[in-house]
C-alpha cells in the first residue's frame, strides 16, 4: 500500500490540521475522534470496527488498535501518542 506524503494535495486543510495537531509536542487533549480517523482515510489506511468501542486501523505495514473515546469526542494524551506512534511506523511525518 502506498502512503501518500502528507504535502500532497490529497490531505485538505483540515487533515493537513489534524497531522500537525496529532505530532506537536507536548501531546494534545483537544484532538477531535472523527478527525484522526479521517485523516487515517485519507492516508489510505483502513479502519475497521471491532468489538465495543475498539477501532482497528491499518496503514501500510502499520496497526494499531484504539479505543474511541467517550462519552467526549476527543482523544486524550495517550491515544494521541499512539496515534503518532501509529503514523511514525507508517512512514507518515509532518
Amino acid at each position: 500500500m502506498n502512503l501518500v506524503p502528507p504535502d500532497s494535495t490529497i490531505l485538505n486543510s483540515r487533515q493537513r490540521k489534524t497531522l500537525l495537531a496529532v505530532f506537536e509536542r507536548p501531546a494534545r487533549a483537544d484532538i477531535r475522534w472523527n478527525d484522526i480517523e479521517a485523516l487515517f482515510l485519507a492516508l489510505g489506511g483502513l479502519v475497521q470496527e471491532g468489538a465495543g468501542s475498539r477501532v482497528r486501523v491499518m496503514l501500510g505495514d502499520a496497526r494499531a488498535i484504539f479505543h474511541r473515546p467517550h462519552p467526549r469526542p476527543t482523544a486524550n494524551k495517550g491515544t494521541v501518542e499512539d496515534v503518532r506512534r501509529l503514523l511514525e511506523n507508517a512512514g507518515v511525518r509532518p
